[in-house]
């Protein structure tokens, strides 16, 4: 079995459709996530915001934020599947970093001595 990796992927739909659409569409591409392979954890709909510059002729996009533990062929399949996709505007994955905690464990500190005035 492949280890999985935690990824944070970041997605700029058409802002034209409604909220419920963009919820169904959302909801459409965390199952197709899931189906690829994924765990898919977080989701977060950021809303409507402006866009740096237009995409598409489009000056604004709805923000939406998926959290997932996936291996990188299924990573990139899914990034496949999301050009393919007319209502995404942009798309970008990244890759999070996974802290090592047996080496960063705090160490015990020693006792303080007290100062005596």
């Amino acid at each position: 079995m492949k280890p999985l990796y935690p990824y944070e992927i970041l997605m700029i739909f058409d802002p034209r459709p409604t909220d419920e659409e963009v919820a169904a569409l959302l909801a459409r591409v965390q199952e197709n996530l899931a189906a690829l392979g994924a765990q898919v954890g977080k989701v977060e709909n950021w809303g409507k915001r402006r866009l740096t510059y237009d995409i598409r002729k489009q000056r604004e996009g709805t923000y939406a934020v998926i959290e997932a533990s996936a291996t990188p062929a299924v990573v990139k399949e899914f990034e496949r599947q999301l050009k393919l996709n007319e209502q995404v505007l942009r798309y970008v994955t990244t890759r999070v970093p996974v802290r090592k905690r047996a080496r960063s464990a705090p160490k015990p500190e020693a006792p303080v001595a007290e100062e005596v005035v």
